[in-house]
């Protein structure tokens, strides 16, 4: 049957940028607010809205979005559930799905099966635009499927909805982790509240204010820099190594850095001005797996300093201000290494590791366990929806998760 037998898709409202603010209440979502795989994301930079707003267009908790526009590849057609209430916008390159007849179609259903590769290839098939493919609600809803009853499309909805919890429940750990971290950082490293500190002189430097017995570097002196190794590659190549090192590219870095081919641990984060964070530097990520990177990716790993100090150094620093380009800002190796930090004695960095190392172990375990079940949840997703995997005979919990 055709999936607009059984729901409808609902076009956003294009609301005026002349509303759009840096911060507010209502966020309008966009594209960026997907993962490609499904899946809902806050930016690091969202529109804010304080226009008046058409009845409709709030959306509310639970409801499901589904991107038309493919701003990066492999968004076209992937589906987010909103997650509160009077706070997000429906944009006009969204469409919200309405089931029409609910003894047919289950909503937590329909947000999983657009997520499968037969869905995707059907709305890619139909997708028009040479550059940035678009579709349509009336194609989204022509896309033909093999549907089974509802209970059975219930128990499916409520198995993925499952993993998904748990992916969601380890990716909010994480950020609070990071954000622990980075903290306590700033109080020991930039407000010079370390232990002791009461009985520690400051002197001038190159930095302003130090502790005495502290120095003024550069990146460039506490780092190794790995740029040498990094390349392009094309996509038969990328093709023929993706099942053991995926190849990233610096728009992939946010979500996706997940295998490399190095050993040891690295800093590693982007020069590409498209991925640049509201802060105003690079998204900088620490890993100690194996990976591919692109030319557009700097690869750094600690000479001097811990790597694990340097990741938290770099990420609480004005990187903008090093960056060259209008057009697309990026920071050079060279203009990298000029970059500026503090170093302190070594005595303090072996008692701030000692407090940030556990922390960061467990951010590092629990970003495996995400990978893992990420991995899972794609390999089960078209099993489950095609049947090939039955779960009839399952006790699962039928209650839809928002």
């Amino acid at each position: 049957m055709e999936l607009g037998a059984g729901l409808s898709f609902k076009h956003g409202f294009a609301f005026r940028g002349e509303f759009f603010r840096d911060s507010g209440d209502l966020i309008v979502l966009t594209p960026g607010n997907f993962l490609e795989g499904g899946g809902f994301k806050l930016k690091s930079k969202e529109k804010f809205y304080d226009g008046p707003i058409p009845d409709g267009y709030l959306l509310r908790r639970g409801d499901v979005v589904v991107a038309m526009t493919e701003q990066s590849k492999g968004l076209l057609g992937s589906t987010a559930t909103v997650p509160a209430d009077a706070t997000f916008l429906h944009n006009q390159r969204l469409g919200l799905l309405q089931v029409t007849d609910p003894g047919v179609l289950s909503l937590r259903y329909c947000y999983h099966l657009l997520n499968s590769p037969d869905a995707r290839n059907q709305i890619q098939a139909t997708a028009t635009g040479s550059k940035v493919r678009h579709t349509a609600p009336e194609r989204i809803e022509s896309i033909r499927v093999a549907l089974p009853d509802l209970a059975y499309q219930r128990k499916v909805a409520s198995a993925l909805d499952s993993v998904e919890v748990l992916i969601e429940n380890n990716r909010r750990r994480i950020e609070i982790l990071e954000e622990m971290a980075r903290l306590i950082y700033r109080e020991w490293f930039v407000h010079f509240r370390f232990p002791g500190h009461e009985d520690v002189e400051l002197v001038d430097s190159d930095l302003g204010p130090i502790p005495e017995g502290w120095e003024a570097a550069t990146l460039g002196e506490v780092s190794e820099n790995f740029d040498r190794l990094r390349k392009p590659l094309s996509k038969l190549e990328r093709s023929e190594m993706q099942g053991d090192f995926p190849y990233y590219g610096a728009a992939k870095i946010v979500d996706y850095v997940n295998d490399w081919i190095f050993d040891g641990e690295y800093l590693l984060f982007a020069e590409d001005g498209t991925v640049v964070t509201s802060d105003g530097f690079p998204v900088l990520q620490l890993v100690n797996e194996k990976f591919w990177v692109n030319n557009h990716t700097h690869i750094l790993q600690g000479n001097g300093l811990p790597t694990r100090f340097l990741w938290l150094a770099v990420a609480g620093h004005p990187i903008s201000g090093h960056m060259t380009g209008a057009a697309q800002p990026k920071i050079t190796q060279a203009n990298l290494k000029r970059v500026p930090l503090v170093h302190p004695e070594a005595a303090i960095v072996n008692r701030f590791m000692e407090v940030i190392n556990p922390m960061v172990d467990l951010l590092q375990t629990l970003s495996h366990k995400k990978n893992v079940l990420s991995k899972a949840r794609n390999l089960l997703l078209p099993r489950l929806i095609s049947g090939e995997l039955d779960v009839s005979g399952l006790d699962l919990d039928l209650e839809p998760v928002a």
